[in-house]
């Protein structure tokens, strides 16, 4: 968790793509803010770096809603759509989710969730992926198989 701590909790690349674990923030109204966050720090239970953290997309929402998982909050097409036309942005890449194919697209394909860990804690049958960005900023996957045909 130290380290965690030190990490940094945000990128961009390339002023177009924005990338964090959990989504964006209420809160984050200029992503110079970003920068304002101290590290290492421990994750408050409200605010920006706890939503850059935890925030979840939520295919039926609109507008920022409660989140069950009790921290954060979960937004819709909306609010992705509107935090990039904010911010001048073309592409969130966030992790926080389990998904079965190790990628997953939201909001017309202006969010991608990439989660990692294939057959995550042993309770998933899910894949994990990889997002390439390449310089001209063309995104692929590599994708980690899941348990069918995990590496042995």
């Amino acid at each position: 968790m130290d380290v965690f701590n030190c990490l940094p909790v945000a990128a961009v690349i390339e002023d177009k793509v924005f990338c964090c674990h959990g989504g964006p923030s209420p809160e984050l109204s200029d992503l110079s803010l970003v920068r304002g966050i101290p590290r290492p720090t421990d994750v408050p239970d409200s605010g920006i770096l706890c939503d850059l953290l935890w925030a979840d997309p939520a295919k039926d929402a609109s507008g920022w809603q409660e989140n069950d998982r009790g921290v954060s909050f979960t937004f819709g097409e909306d609010v992705a759509a509107s935090f990039l036309l904010q911010h001048g942005l073309d592409l969130i890449v966030r992790a926080h989710q389990v998904v079965e194919d190790g990628y997953e697209f939201f909001a017309g394909r202006r969010l991608v969730t990439v989660f990692s860990a294939p057959n995550y804690c042993e309770q998933f049958d899910n894949a994990g992926a990889l997002l390439e960005v390449r310089s001209d900023l063309q995104c692929g996957f590599r994708l980690l198989p899941g348990r069918a045909t995990a590496w042995r």
